[in-house]
C-alpha cells in the first residue's frame, strides 16, 4: 500500500511540475526574467488556460491527498 502511494506521489509531483510550467505568466514575476513577458497579452485568459488551471488543482489535491495517505500509513505501521 505505501508503494503504491509513493508511486502515485512521484507521478502526481511530475505531472504537477509540468502543469505548473505550462502556466503562462501574469508579468512582473519571475517569468518575465526568462522570456515570458514578451507574449502579448489579449486581455482574460482563455478556455485552455481555465482547464489549464483547474486541471492543476485537481492533480495538487491528489498530490496533497497521497502525503496525508502516506503519512496516516507509516504512523500505523510504525
Amino acid at each position: 500500500m505505501v508503494l503504491g502511494f509513493s508511486i502515485a506521489l512521484i507521478v502526481f509531483s511530475l505531472l504537477l511540475m509540468l502543469l505548473v510550467l505550462m502556466h503562462k505568466g501574469k508579468g512582473g514575476g519571475l517569468s518575465d526574467m526568462f522570456g515570458g513577458g514578451m507574449q502579448s497579452s489579449v486581455g482574460g485568459s482563455s478556455v485552455a488556460e481555465r482547464n489549464l488551471d483547474r486541471i492543476t488543482v485537481v492533480i495538487g489535491l491528489a498530490w496533497f491527498a497521497c502525503i496525508i495517505a502516506l503519512g496516516i500509513l507509516m504512523k500505523v505501521n510504525n
